[in-house]
């Protein structure tokens, strides 16, 4: 069932599936998500069995207003009401205790939860009609590139889910942003689509996990979603190239003839200002440095169109780690597994 319509009648349609454990994929600002009720511990279950997802893996609960917090939450802080206040509905999750309602199977075992409104007006009506918190990670193929479009959603979970809500093309293109309010201070778990320097207006300083930049060692728990595990990977090997602009170009056109060299298949990842300078292998730019907004939005989708070509291993150029640019780096690094060249 694809649902397009955006009337009471869809609305309540798309709530019923949910309120009968069903699974229904969403659309957000950020990305699509694979939702379910959040305090049906079934309904999870199916979640992770579709995805394919490590169950350690936390969920992150949506809710359509701030009023809802305190009946999944305990304690929560003047600090979440403040961030919510000014930037919810909006790209960012608050890690929060939990209640005993919230099953420790949508945690990950977890005794804190992630909590999030996202900016969508249908979804929001959606959950708030169904009555239920909406469990929600991406919804595609865990470690695949996350869906910024419906199409994307019926190419890995057709056949698997009970629906999917076609709210178009997702307008930020890269996760909500999480922090941890459970800590002092608070701590960014997941760099996203709201930026570090804006959470540190409001909640003064913030320190930085180092899951963020770094692989979390086995046996170590994810105290958020995109911490531990491979993400966003295409199926090609995926390497960044780090450094001064003239210098990456060099070093991956001298990388891209070796590997035709050698009979693979080549995909570059590049910007507006550089794509032109690549003469090896297919080429797909994300958009202009300038507008780093734009690439975010972009990122996910070259990457599954690269799922659609013959091509083998791809290099990245890489980004700036402040603002939107520390998602960039954030996704390209999990996609990669980490494989970054420094020139």
């Amino acid at each position: 069932m694809c649902i397009r319509d955006r009337d009471k009648e869809s609305i309540a349609q798309a709530a019923d599936i949910l309120r009968r454990g069903g699974l229904l994929a969403i659309p957000t600002e950020t990305v699509y998500g694979l939702g379910a009720d959040g305090l049906d511990e079934t309904a999870v279950l199916h979640i992770f069995e579709a995805k394919g997802r490590p169950q350690d893996n936390p969920l992150i609960l949506h809710i359509p207003d701030a009023s809802w917090l305190t009946r999944y939450c305990e304690d929560v802080p003047d600090a979440a009401y403040k961030l919510a206040e000014r930037f919810w509905p909006g790209p960012l999750t608050m890690i929060l205790k939990k209640k005993p309602c919230v099953p420790l199977r949508t945690t990950g075992g977890l005794e804190t939860v992630g909590m999030r409104c996202p900016d969508h007006a249908v979804t929001r009506a959606i959950i708030e009609a169904s009555g239920v918190p909406v469990a929600a990670p991406s919804a595609n193929t865990s470690g695949r590139p996350s869906c910024t479009t419906a199409e994307h959603v019926r190419e890995d979970m057709w056949g698997k889910i009970d629906g999917i809500v076609d709210g178009g093309p997702c307008q930020v293109g890269v996760e909500s942003t999480i922090l941890d309010l459970t800590c002092t201070p608070p701590r960014l778990l997941r760099p996203g689509g709201l930026p570090l320097e804006a959470l540190e207006e409001v909640v003064g300083p913030v320190a930085v996990d180092k899951a963020v930049t770094e692989r979390l060692k086995d046996g170590e728990q994810p105290k958020a979603p995109g911490m531990k595990y491979r993400h966003y990977a295409p199926r090609a090997d995926l390497t960044i190239v780090e450094g001064p602009s003239d210098k990456v170009v060099e070093t991956m056109n001298r990388m891209a003839a070796e590997a035709e060299a050698e009979g693979k298949k080549v995909g570059i990842i590049a910007t507006d200002e550089t794509a032109s300078r690549y003469p090896h292998g297919l080429v797909m730019s994300l958009g202009a440095r300038s507008r780093e907004e734009e690439i975010a939005m972009h990122l996910f989708e070259v990457l599954r169109k690269f799922d659609d070509t013959d091509v083998n291993c791809i290099f990245s150029e890489s980004f700036e780690d402040a603002a939107i640019g520390a998602a960039i780096m954030n996704r390209l690094l999990k996609a990669a597994g980490h494989q970054v060249i420094h020139v």
